[in-house]
């Protein structure tokens, strides 16, 4: 019996009712479940690859393969190498971050250059917080695989120069090298598991993603303070070499797919000034670096009255106001587009996740001066005692993203993240000399868990909302919000501890030099600076200048818990805004 056409044809399912995410989640769920895909069935009209902003790409590559245009994810075996890959090189990352502090008075007694502290940190910042903006457009106009091996190799020069510094100067330009890499590392890992994992299964990988790689900003000071003691600080550095060359290698050998086109090197050369925005980079640039700079100098190198300081913030603040115009004039073709900028869930989420997380560093910096000042412990010590905020937020990082796989919607868990981070957090400023230690191992806890929920979320919100050629710009913006609200947060409880310590010393302890226990450090204070009738006053000092750092990192996720419901109900099983509010494609 002759077959009709009709019967010789596969039913598929109707997608014409579907938005372009949902058409993506559809197919990379097709493709797990054998089914098959309805574009890939019937011929395409149009078969001309195109890039990110709507041109014709000559010589590109299509999204997946060259023979379809249908986004191609990753499983097995090199799903699982390429996840671990750049959860690697990110911890690397962020290991680098908080790893030097621990690192720091080792290099001061060797170089003598106790001028040049603030730079081994600041150089860094500097170097890298300019360009995070800028790697969203790269990501976009160049294949992932290699960008983001680029960007690593930068990291990992810097690494090297670090490692083999004959100076303090020398130290600080590998410092400003490995920002300049670090730049596009976190972003690069986010888009490459967009481009490697379908929607629906992302959750869990996302969490098991974040909640590893974010170890290296609290594994730092334990880390550093083992290296330093026992072997040496130029390891601080080269522990990044080997660890991070062999999972390069990895990545290098593997396909990274692509979910959007991309063209070809040579054709991208010509309009490659104007796609970049390369004057709105340039604008915005000095902006951050003045930012950056007034921050750096005025928390000790002058006052924050002098006329450096205040010079800077006045520059900062203008040239953002220029390149804001000029943002606004480029519209969709600005080095941050105007409509994405604008969607709800993208500015919301920017604020929440930079509020949300700013704790993260004030506790990685400060916990162990708590630790080490008052506790009286050595600082490879200190970084054990960290351990109960480093599991709690490893052990939630991973629950949450199975939970939203299963549930579907984020908004419970950021704003769970937000109200239970900023208690644990404000619970650190009730510790005292006599604190026992169940009380800072709970506290330490409910602080850890909390952020743990929160870390992936507001990423998958941005990604479950916006196209794939979008992704990373609007990672790039939460990564440099996230960045700089760290940053000022630092540097603000920087300044609070130093004032209120002067303070408590005067009132605890009146009889000893303040500025002789300063430049001691946290555990110097105790070899002669401080006489046995003194000490109890000096280390109560510490305690309580420990106190407003705490309640300030505690103030920061509290707010957050009033931007959070602006996200919306944002569903990850359906690619979509479930109910969404009235107006929540723009402000």
């Amino acid at each position: 019996m002759a077959i009709t056409k009709e019967t010789a044809e596969p039913a598929t399912p109707e997608l014409s009712g579907l938005d372009e995410p949902e058409k993506l989640t559809h197919s990379a769920h097709s493709s797990t479940t054998g089914q098959v895909e309805p574009a890939s069935a019937a011929a395409p009209t149009d078969q001309t690859p195109r890039s990110p902003d709507g041109n014709d790409v000559k010589g590109g590559t299509t999204a997946g393969s060259p023979q379809s245009n249908q986004p191609q994810h990753l499983t097995g075996v090199k799903l699982v190498v390429i996840v671990a890959s750049v959860t690697m090189a990110v911890f690397l990352m962020l290991l680098d971050t908080s790893i030097v502090g621990t690192a720091t008075p080792y290099i001061t007694d060797e170089f003598h250059a106790l001028q040049d502290i603030g730079w081994y940190a600041a150089a860094y910042q500097v170097a890298s917080a300019p360009l995070q903006l800028l790697t969203g457009k790269i990501y976009q106009k160049f294949p992932l695989k290699w960008t983001f091996l680029g960007f690593f190799a930068l990291f990992e020069l810097g690494s090297v120069l670090c490692g083999a510094a004959q100076s303090s100067t020398m130290l600080v330009v590998g410092r400003a090298v490995a920002g300049m890499g670090s730049s596009g590392l976190f972003n690069g890992a986010m888009v490459i598991l967009v481009a490697s994992v379908p929607l629906h299964r992302r959750p869990p990988i996302m969490g098991m993603f974040m909640g590893i790689s974010q170890l290296g900003v609290v594994c730092g000071p334990l880390i550093g303070g083992a290296l330093t003691e026992y072997v040496s600080w130029r390891w601080c550095f080269y522990i990044n070499l080997p660890v991070g060359g062999a999972f390069a290698l990895f990545l290098m050998i593997l396909h990274v797919p692509e979910q959007a086109p991309k063209p070809s090197f040579v054709s991208a050369l010509p309009t490659l000034f104007r796609d970049l925005d390369l004057i709105g980079f340039s604008l915005m640039s000095p902006a951050a670096i003045m930012l950056l700079l007034a921050l750096e100098y005025g928390s000790g190198t002058y006052p924050w009255n002098s006329s450096v300081v205040i010079g800077l913030f006045c520059g900062a603040g203008a040239t953002c106001i220029v390149w804001l115009v000029w943002n606004w004039r480029r519209g969709d073709k600005a080095l941050v587009p105007v409509s994405m900028a604008r969607r709800r869930v993208v500015w919301s989420g920017a604020i929440t996740q930079a509020l949300m997380l700013a704790p993260m560093f004030m506790i990685s910096y400060f916990l162990p001066i708590y630790f080490q000042a008052v506790k009286g412990v050595s600082p490879s010590k200190s970084g054990v005692y960290v351990l109960p905020n480093i599991m709690g937020q490893l052990l939630t990082a991973f629950l949450s993203g199975f939970m939203v796989q299963r549930t579907g919607y984020i908004l419970p868990y950021v704003m769970f993240a937000c109200a239970t981070t900023a208690v644990g957090t404000g619970l650190l400023a009730l510790l005292s000399p006599s604190t026992p230690t169940g009380e800072w191992v709970g506290f330490q806890l409910i602080s850890g868990l909390g952020r743990g929920f929160g870390l992936q979320m507001c990423l998958l919100a941005v990604q479950t909302v916006l196209k794939p050629a979008e992704v990373p710009l609007a990672i790039s913006l939460l990564m440099f919000t996230q960045f700089l609200t760290s940053s000022v947060f630092l540097v603000v409880g920087n300044a609070i501890f130093d004032v209120v310590l002067r303070a408590q010393l005067a009132a605890q302890a009146p009889a000893v030099d303040a500025q002789a226990v300063i430049d001691a450090g946290t555990t110097g204070f105790r070899a002669g600076v401080v006489g046995p009738a003194d000490l109890a006053g000096v280390v109560l000092a510490y305690a309580n200048s420990c106190k407003p750092v705490f309640a300030l990192a505690a103030a920061a996720p509290a707010a957050a818990f009033f931007v959070a419901p602006f996200l919306g109900m944002v569903d990850v099983r359906k690619g979509k805004k479930a109910a969404p509010p009235k107006g929540d494609e723009k402000a």
